[in-house]
């Protein structure tokens, strides 16, 4: 065991009859190790993509909700005198009335 051992540490079996078997191994191992390398870096840029796009629809939402309350606050009566009544209208004293159509036949 002792021996195996030396030749392993020696590098023995990178130079011995069967070398040839021995590098195809290694070369295909360092080929996967890099290729599980690349696609980890491509997994952790997807993740950080999608967390970028997150913050961004959060950020949306928020302006889209501020937005919506303000067009809400344009549309609400009090608001709308007020803005009319600094180009001259007022409201109407005399409550509307409704005018009904009788059909002739």
């Amino acid at each position: 065991m002792r021996k195996g051992l030396l030749d392993i540490l020696k590098g023995r079996f990178l130079v011995s009859g069967d070398a040839p078997k021995n590098w195809m191994f290694l070369l295909f191992a360092s080929f996967l190790a890099a290729l599980m390398i690349s696609s980890s870096h491509n997994a952790d840029r997807k993740v950080l993509e999608i967390a970028e796009l997150n913050e961004e629809v959060r950020k949306l939402k928020s302006e889209f909700f501020e937005a919506r309350s303000s067009v809400q606050q344009l549309k609400l009566e009090s608001t709308l005198r007020e803005v009319v009544a600094e180009k001259g209208l007022v409201p109407s004293e005399n409550p509307p009335q409704k005018i009904k159509v009788k059909s002739a036949e």
